[in-house]
């Protein structure tokens, strides 16, 4: 229910967002200028939630930089395509009920009805190429990559552990 309620405010927010401006200067604190360029190619409400993340985990004194620059370019694999609102909305909705579908309709070419739902499941590899070709850190990449995938138990590695406080907070955001 709680994760429900956290992406109705994340879909409310992205309505909005055109009424605020995404203030870039925060990010280009924490980025290169190669992958600064590729968080500005994002769309405003996207470049929002990653500062959302960004300002959350710096909160709470994280500063490891690959963790930061992971909260900045998580979802930067979503420029590869487009990919509307009402799209995300209907992919969150299959994904809630269907997770079979949702992962069935996303395998495969981003193309026709199924482009949405491959954006949403094949985003993370995405971003992390594009990363890993701007420059960005294998940690960042990893970060990035694994951004959506669940851990079983404790987290065995230094990265593991980074990424739950990434995927907290993205949760949140």
């Amino acid at each position: 229910m709680r994760r429900t309620y956290n992406r109705f405010r994340q879909g409310l927010r992205a309505l909005a967002a055109w009424l605020r401006p995404a203030d870039d200067t925060l990010a280009a604190q924490h980025l290169t200028p190669e992958l600064l360029a590729l968080y500005r190619r994002m769309c405003r409400s996207e470049r929002q939630h990653s500062l959302r993340v960004l300002q959350a985990l710096c909160e709470t004194q994280q500063n490891d930089p690959d963790l930061l620059t992971a909260a900045l370019l998580h979802d930067v694999g979503k420029i590869r395509t487009s990919f509307f609102l009402p799209e995300k909305v209907l992919v969150v909705l299959v994904k809630a009920a269907a997770p079979c579908l949702y992962q069935r309709w996303g395998s495969g070419p981003a193309r026709g009805w199924r482009r949405p739902f491959a954006v949403s499941v094949q985003h993370p590899a995405w971003g992390a190429d594009m990363v890993a070709a701007a420059g960005g850190g294998p940690v960042a990449v990893e970060l990035i990559r694994r951004h959506q995938d669940r851990l079983d138990g404790a987290p065995q590695t230094d990265a593991d552990r980074l990424l739950l406080l990434l995927q907290a907070v993205d949760d949140r955001s």
